[in-house]
């Protein structure tokens, strides 16, 4: 036989297999051996596909016109409804490369047996292999494109739950965006489970491609996560862990609470944000904290920070006398906060403060001088007691807000 009538052949062979309902069944049956994951769908929806697909390329190889995007369709369709189902895309590969060899293998045996020699054969397996990548090829970018739009549709769903579970929504004045109107069936398509509690998190990330990235390190505590006023926030099944959150972020977190609190506790960890510094806070430049922060260890700060024209009032009473522009007198008001900072300890502050102890106590005692009655002003060895040290942190605190706003 002439080398055109052997490829002829040997399409027509290729043809037949196509064709051969047994064929099928042992291409079938070589991609579920090779891939557990695919041997769990039903044997009629692995058939389905992958007759289809092999008629395709049995049919491509060996003769004119090449392929077009059309002739894909199956392939990328195969991609979409894997992923759809949950198969993993390396199982899936498994599966369709096992059907491919196994396809290979019962072209050659057949073609031997028509007669048709080794060079036909060998280019009519050149063409049905380019075939076959190409539709490996479309497999894969079926099952991403299905596996990105399913990953939007699951996310935004789990946003808009956690939207309306920490912020409300605008939609109507009758409870609709109220955790009780959060459907069973929405809260746990959104990983979260409606007869446990949670703890609420809340950052001061806004750039989507960082908040893609603390919510993978914070995914390990459970629960759901997304953006919400234009920060990730969450509900953690688990407490989070300092490693987690890392040190380029600002992290609150409240304790442990069922989700009908958790629109309350996200309006503290809103509150303890600021107090730290986080997106608008009332911190110094260059001070704002990062790393994960407990609501319970911010709530005195919060309580007076909501309460500023009482801490105004207290800020004249105790600090009048001292001018915001004045430079030393930021000093002494910066040392004085220190010092209350880390309980009321010289040494401690001095460490804090890059000076030496004498320093620090030089600085309270003209804060003294100037002021009337500071800690440490009447006798340097004694403290104040507990209602006036909150005082006096909560008025230097004050002034010092006061003075960024004239700046």
């Amino acid at each position: 036989m002439t080398e055109a009538t052997e490829r002829a052949l040997f399409r027509r062979v290729l043809h037949d297999l196509a064709a051969d309902a047994g064929v099928v069944e042992e291409i079938v049956a070589a991609a579920r051996r090779h891939s557990p994951a695919v041997a769990r769908l039903p044997e009629s929806e692995n058939r389905r596909h992958i007759a289809v697909l092999l008629t395709a390329a049995l049919a491509s190889a060996g003769g004119p016109p090449a392929p077009g995007e059309q002739d894909f369709t199956a392939a990328t369709l195969l991609g979409r409804d894997r992923a759809a189902q949950g198969v993993p895309i390396t199982a899936l590969l498994r599966g369709v490369q096992a059907g491919r060899s196994r396809a290979t293998e019962i072209a050659v045996e057949r073609g031997r047996a028509a007669g048709v020699g080794p060079e036909a054969v060998i280019q009519a397996l050149l063409d049905f292999d380019r075939y076959a990548g190409a539709m490996e090829l479309h497999v894969i970018d079926g099952y991403h494109s299905a596996q990105l739009e399913l990953a939007r549709t699951a996310r935004d769903a789990r946003t808009q739950v956690l939207r309306r579970l920490l912020h409300g929504d605008r939609r109507a004045a009758d409870g609709a965006g109220s955790p009780e109107a959060v459907d069973p069936d929405e809260l746990e398509r959104a990983g979260l489970r409606p007869d446990r509690p949670y703890h609420c998190v809340l950052s001061d990330v806004t750039d989507p491609v960082r908040a893609q990235a603390l919510e993978g390190r914070l995914a390990s505590s459970g629960g759901a996560f997304g953006l919400v006023e234009g920060r990730l926030a969450g509900l953690a099944a688990r407490l989070p862990t300092a490693a987690a959150v890392g040190a380029d972020a600002l992290v609150v977190v409240a304790p442990a609470a069922p989700l009908s609190r958790a629109r309350h506790l996200h309006a503290l960890c809103d509150a303890g944000l600021r107090v730290l510094g986080g997106q608008g806070g009332q911190r110094p430049a260059g001070a704002r904290a990062t790393g994960l922060h407990h609501l319970t260890d911010l709530a005195v700060e919060i309580a007076l920070d909501a309460q500023p024209r009482l801490a105004e009032l207290l800020c004249r009473d105790l600090l009048g006398a001292l001018d915001p522009a004045d430079a030393f007198h930021r000093e002494l008001v910066l040392t004085a906060r220190a010092y209350f900072d880390h309980g009321m300890r010289q040494d401690q502050t001095a460490a804090v403060l890059h000076v030496h102890p004498n320093t620090v106590r030089y600085r309270l005692g003209r804060l003294a001088a100037l002021t009337g009655t500071p800690p440490e002003a009447a006798d340097p060895g004694a403290r104040p007691s507990l209602l006036t040290g909150l005082h006096w942190h909560w008025a230097l605190r004050t002034w010092l807000g006061e003075t960024r706003r004239t700046e």
